[in-house]
């Protein structure tokens, strides 16, 4: 590439890596410029960082507070580059500040056909999700408190004072209204504890 074309394509990449806590993979940076050789030339010089297959970083970008959630977003990445994993249950009750618990591990929920084995430490649970049912962070997805709570009812490790609690709380904080939450108990026979948690909050 020419100095202004290498000073163009370095721009576009630093900006959508800082998007994406630090992170882009060699499709993205082929769209703005970089060839593959071109990405081996800066890792060997250390301007970038190998981090995993086709994924890279910038070392200039600090790492943001949820640095794994964003990594095993890059890390879920289908054909067409698309993340896959969108952080759910427990992880997500604790990203929405609904509850104490502090999870062992983390959770993501994947579509149906995702087929990648899970990492160490990592819970998967498959369902389709509507693009409703997702909140966008920097470089990772959550689940929205809604589909959170839904998520959690149906979980029997989730005690009934702590899914009472993330209830109360999401209502109070304005993150679910109640006729969202009479919706879903209606939809979803798997929420039915939703129902007792609503009754207690009121």
């Amino acid at each position: 590439m020419a100095y202004r074309a290498t000073k163009t394509a370095f721009r576009r990449l630093t900006a959508l890596a800082r998007g994406q806590g630090g992170y882009f993979t060699a499709k993205q940076a082929a769209e703005v410029g970089y060839s593959y050789p071109h990405l081996v030339y800066h890792v060997n010089a250390g301007n970038f960082e190998h981090v995993g297959h086709g994924i890279y970083r910038l070392p200039e970008i600090p790492p943001t507070e949820n640095d794994d959630l964003v990594r095993l977003s890059f890390w879920s990445r289908d054909r067409k580059d698309l993340p896959q994993a969108v952080a759910s249950h427990q992880t997500a009750l604790l990203l929405h500040g609904l509850s104490d618990i502090l999870p062992t591990k983390t959770h993501l929920t994947v579509p149906l056909t995702f087929r990648k084995a899970p990492t160490m430490g990592v819970v998967i649970h498959r369902a389709s999700l509507d693009s409703q049912d997702i909140d966008e962070r920097e470089g990772f997805s959550v689940t929205t408190p809604l589909r959170t709570l839904i998520d959690v009812a149906a979980d029997e490790t989730i005690s009934d004072e702590h899914l009472q609690r993330a209830v109360t709380e999401s209502l109070e904080r304005g993150l679910v209204r109640r006729s969202k939450l009479d919706s879903a108990i209606r939809k979803n026979p798997q929420a039915k504890r939703l129902s007792k948690s609503l009754e207690a909050a009121s």
